[in-house]
């Protein structure tokens, strides 16, 4: 009986012991370790996000479309995440035909970050992304370090986003 309680007492410790968690595995992407594709794009809310002005913070983009399912499922999550996490860019990047569908997601899901329409698909090309809900991680210094495709669960972002930051930090 004792020795069961040391052992229960130690687990905890050792698993401190053991120090920061890894980034969860990201999902292969060409981009990974390259920097990320620069843009200056327009918002729906009419300001201009420039990826360029966004060195040294962490910025997460996040591609979705009113018709891709698994997309309006993950945004509950990035929308709460982005509330939680003021630190952290979030620009949405959405890849609808028109701006009035892209809007009434943005409205649908009460997004509050930023959205680029991405009418003409140049950004989904420049991403080299086939299939979405898709999620990238840049870290302070542009570089895309996390690739999260439909089969990475969304709650992953938070721990890759922590483990980016430790190692990539200035």
């Amino acid at each position: 009986m004792i020795a069961r309680r040391r052992l229960l007492l130690a687990a905890p410790l050792a698993l401190l012991a053991c120090g920061p968690r890894p980034a969860p595995p990201s999902s292969p992407s060409p981009l990974l370790g390259k920097p990320g594709p620069m843009f200056r794009r327009p918002t729906l809310d009419g300001s201009v996000i420039d990826l360029a002005t966004l060195r040294g913070r962490t910025v997460v983009l996040k591609v979705f479309a009113r018709y891709c399912e698994p997309c309006k499922r993950t945004l509950p999550f990035l929308e709460k995440f982005h509330k939680e996490n003021p630190a952290i860019v979030l620009i949405g990047i959405s890849e609808d035909e028109t701006e009035s569908q892209a809007r009434r997601m943005v409205e649908e899901f009460g997004l509050t970050f930023p959205v680029v329409l991405d009418q003409d698909n140049v950004l989904i090309g420049r991403l080299r992304i086939s299939e979405m809900p898709a999620t990238f991680v840049l870290d302070r210094r542009g570089v895309v370090r996390w690739y999260g495709d439909a089969s990475q669960p969304e709650e992953r972002l938070g721990a890759a986003i922590q483990a980016i930051d430790r190692e990539h930090s200035p």
